[in-house]
């Protein structure tokens, strides 16, 4: 794998992660714009024979530094706010999952599940095909292509629930909930870890959701 692979942002498994990733690509071609443009000008202004230095104003030149900056931000902040909006609506969501962060291990909450509550822990021996200090005892799962309202909370102190292929991050503050919409759409493993420096033991609360079809989901959630 080479070094450039690994600074490489990770495949989107949700919609609003890969909105994300196509503004960035939008943005990082505006800057490197910029960036060559203002190179350009300032190695012609180091090879000037001083021409023109008496000139006092140049209402043209002043007029059109003024508007580009201002149709630049507007190319950058409409697609902004767009995805901001997308990140905020919730449109009849399916299922509702309450996850609540503690010291130092996730708890998860299903309405409609017999048994409503379980615990996540990282494991302390993991298999060969496994991630170590990722996987833990009991995964969060999650139906395909389906609008999941995932409500976050703390039982102490501030976490962070974060999952970086999703696009997601969203803070847990004990006494609030905070909701996000999140949808899969792919099935597999998604990992992500508490973005919050929440005690000694930060590092080792990993987040790993499983995203599986919906006729699975409906027959695990009745076990």
């Amino acid at each position: 794998m080479s070094p450039w692979t690994k600074l490489a942002m990770q495949d989107s498994s949700s919609p609003i992660m890969e909105q994300l990733m196509f503004f960035h690509d939008h943005t990082m071609a505006i800057v490197i714009a910029i960036t060559t443009m203002v190179i350009y000008m300032m190695m012609k202004l180091l090879k000037n024979k001083m021409i023109n230095t008496k000139m006092n104003e140049h209402q043209m030149i002043e007029t059109t530094w003024t508007i580009m900056p201002a149709m630049i931000l507007v190319m950058i902040a409409i697609p902004s706010l767009k995805i901001l909006y997308m990140m905020e609506e919730m449109i009849n969501p399916t299922v509702s999952i309450k996850t609540m962060g503690h010291q130092w291990y996730w708890t998860y909450e299903y309405s409609d599940k017999k048994k409503n509550e379980m615990e996540s822990y990282m494991k302390k021996n993991t298999k060969k095909q496994e991630i170590r200090l990722m996987e833990v005892d009991n995964r969060m799962k999650m139906p395909l292509l389906t609008q999941i309202r995932m409500i976050v909370s703390s039982s102490d102190v501030i976490h962070s629930w974060t999952i970086q292929s999703m696009g997601i991050k969203m803070d847990a503050i004990p006494g609030r909930l905070n909701q996000l919409n999140l949808m899969s759409k792919k099935p597999g493993l998604f990992f992500g870890q508490c973005s919050e420096i929440c005690g000694t033991n930060h590092s080792y609360m990993p987040i790993t959701v499983e995203s599986i079809k919906m006729k699975l989901f409906k027959k695990w959630i009745k076990n």
